[in-house]
């Protein structure tokens, strides 16, 4: 069974509590997005393998750590743009590949309309980014195509999940461990988190 980690850190409580608040504006939430983003991917990325180089500081020389596995980004659009930011800061050598889901809004089930995908997977380790993992629809049908693809070495990053979510999420990928800022108490009967944000890609893009 995956592992579920539900961040404590006080700054990410923090800037969760400004995003979730229906008074903040478009542009404030889209900052804390890639704010929050950055915060998390400190944690999921934790156990990266690292290599030893050689290298030359102004004083002598010495043996240093870098990073061994290549990083794919996998934002699911639209909502999980806005995440990439934050994260490429901190990994600037990462790729990044969107795949397209929308939510059907009678059967609620993901259908994918993008994939751009190359042939092979060039990167060892891919991050799932999306804002919600709500149903857990789009993220599980998102790591069955990165599955396919090749990539062994997964991880879901998001900002809330619903209970309902991590147990889809976990009864389909068990090996997908799971970084969010926050769990919260359960759906809706439109799917949507509550108490939540309300819907992340309206709010990041003024749509809403």
């Amino acid at each position: 069974m995956s592992n579920v980690y539900a961040s404590h850190h006080p700054l990410i409580a923090h800037k969760l509590s400004r995003l979730r608040d229906k008074k903040t504006e478009p542009k404030k939430f889209r900052e804390l997005v890639r704010e929050i983003a950055g915060l998390l991917a400190y944690e999921a990325t934790a156990d990266l393998a690292t290599v030893p180089i050689e290298i030359e500081t102004p004083l002598e020389t010495m043996t240093a750590r870098q990073l061994q596995e290549k990083i794919g980004l996998i934002p699911i659009l639209r909502a999980g743009l806005g995440m990439v930011e934050g994260i490429w800061e901190l990994m600037p050598s990462a790729e990044v590949w969107h795949i397209g889901l929308y939510r059907d809004e009678h059967t609620l089930q993901p259908v994918e309309y993008y994939n751009k995908l190359p042939v092979d997977p060039r990167v060892s380790v891919c991050l799932i980014l999306d804002p919600m993992l709500a149903t857990g629809g789009s993220a599980t049908a998102t790591a069955d195509i990165l599955k396919r693809w090749g990539v062994t070495k997964i991880k879901f990053v998001g900002l809330i999940a619903a209970p309902e979510g991590i147990k889809a999420m976990q009864t389909a990928h068990p090996d997908i461990d799971i970084y969010v800022a926050a769990i919260d108490d359960h759906l809706n009967e439109r799917a949507y988190i509550v108490p939540g944000l309300g819907d992340a890609g309206d709010r990041q893009f003024g749509t809403g």
